[in-house]
């Protein structure tokens, strides 16, 4: 599997310090910017040469991680990419609920994101992965505004550049494998989905996996974690099988979110992915 094997910024987080946040303020309608700043030990522009180094040619990028958007950042974005030999698979777009109740915060948030998808086609990302809501998971009512929301930003990625979009079983909309399932069925077979191993019910899981893999845009190789530091390579192998069995050929990202040395817990993710 390791020319399938890529990496999230969101894996490097604590290394790229600073993150540019986007909530939704009740008050006036409209978006609004909270900014973490930490001391980074890595830039984005670095980050390309550094991953890789350690053997990894395909990445995902959080769109709050992405320090500015004017041209000629974006143009040195791209250039590192393709310097390193690494793919821009997808920008993560990790603000939105397409599914709200709300008219006015749903039609903001659908142009926020088509912002975004303007942007991920400078960037040269094949796609953007996009919130499905942060509406109840069953709710009939959201799944469908979700679904004509997701249909709408797709051709919109079309026709811009031809960036395609996915969606994740992430947030309370996606939380539940029937829910997830109902969004899919409803949005149509061109929008594609993420899998992430971490946001799936424990019994759930299994069944979870085999119905996203033979549609998955990446998989999020996010391993269950023990109290110690170390994490359950048994399960995470587990649930590799289950997507390769079902059809699976997307590539793999590490998702490391734990303490201790940053790059040596994405290498111990890594090796799992790659036996």
């Amino acid at each position: 599997m390791k020319d399938r094997l890529s990496l999230s910024t969101w894996s490097v987080h604590r290394l790229l310090g600073r993150s540019i946040w986007t909530v939704w303020d009740e008050a006036t309608s409209r978006q609004v910017i909270h900014v973490e700043d930490k001391k980074p030990s890595l830039t984005l522009l670095e980050l390309p040469s550094a991953a890789a180094d350690r053997g990894f040619h395909i990445m995902e990028l959080c769109h709050f991680h992405l320090p500015a958007v004017d041209e000629p950042y974006i143009t040195q974005l791209r250039e590192a990419f393709e310097a390193a030999g690494v793919t821009l698979h997808t920008l993560l777009i990790d603000y939105g609920d397409l599914s709200s109740p709300d008219p006015v915060r749903r039609s903001s948030d659908e142009a926020f994101i088509q912002g975004w998808i303007d942007v991920a086609a400078r960037l040269g990302a094949s796609a953007v992965r996009v919130v499905a809501g942060e509406q109840p998971a069953g709710d009939t009512g959201a799944i469908a505004r979700s679904a004509a929301s997701l249909q709408r930003l797709y051709r919109y990625g079309q026709d811009n550049g031809g960036v395609k979009l996915v969606t994740e079983n992430f947030r309370e909309l996606t939380s539940t494998l029937s829910s997830w399932q109902s969004v899919m069925a409803a949005a149509g077979g061109n929008v594609k989905t993420i899998v992430d191993f971490g946001n799936l019910l424990p019994g759930e899981k299994a069944a979870a996996i085999a119905y996203g893999a033979p549609i998955a845009h990446t998989i999020h190789a996010k391993p269950v974690y023990f109290e110690d530091g170390s994490f359950d390579e048994q399960e995470l192998r587990r649930s590799l099988s289950i997507a390769a069995d079902n059809g699976c050929t997307a590539p793999i990202s590490v998702i490391f979110d734990s303490e201790g040395d940053v790059w040596e817990g994405i290498e111990r993710i890594a090796t799992v992915i790659r036996s």
